[in-house]
């Protein structure tokens, strides 16, 4: 399969998850079921940004640059931890990813702007596989690193919906507080 029809399938479904999480998330009527499948969603944009990543190097043999490799470090343990904790019924797990996606996020706006203004020359960019180099220009605009910032940013909102947000079917009402319950001793 063609780098390009690839690159442009990804961009696709990214363009298509983010739209998807910002109308869920701006419609009250939407948000508690967001955050019911927020670690389902989370999982799901991890899995497929690590399989990407995996096709570009392994497969289409781009070469990841040192921004790449700091944008994985964030990514890959996601498509690990998060399905495990989906196992586990372990809604915790919305914190790291939360921290996590801030990172990858974080490392991908400085890539963005490292492929749009290549003349600064930053020392962490190698002869062989410069990070300032496009790849692909999917739909001849959205390059690996701004794929992989809407992957992370859709991980971030998720995430925050998901902390913030009660699922469908959790009483926020209920008193928690053990100091003031009563005994009936």
């Amino acid at each position: 399969m063609d780098p390009r029809d690839v690159s442009n399938s990804f961009a696709l479904a990214l363009l298509l998850g983010a739209a998807g999480v910002i109308g869920a998330a701006l419609r009250p009527s939407t948000r508690a079921e967001l955050s019911r499948f927020a670690p389902m969603i989370v999982a799901v944009a991890a899995i497929g940004a690590t399989a990407g990543s995996l096709y570009f190097s392994e497969i289409a043999d781009y070469l990841p640059c040192t921004y790449c490799w700091y944008q994985r470090i964030a990514m890959y343990p996601l498509a690990l931890i998060v399905p495990l904790a989906i196992a586990l019924r372990d809604r915790s797990i919305l914190r790291y990813s939360l921290a996590l996606g801030l990172t990858g996020l974080a490392f991908s706006l400085y890539h963005i702007q490292l492929q749009l203004f290549p003349d600064q020359g930053s020392n962490s960019c190698e002869i062989t596989s410069p990070c300032t180099a496009k790849w692909v220009e999917a739909f001849g605009f959205m390059t690996i690193p701004q794929m992989a910032g809407t992957t992370f940013a859709i991980i971030v909102v998720v995430s925050i919906i998901g902390l913030r947000t009660p699922p469908p079917g959790v009483d926020t009402m209920a008193d928690d507080n053990p100091s003031e319950q009563t005994s009936s001793v």
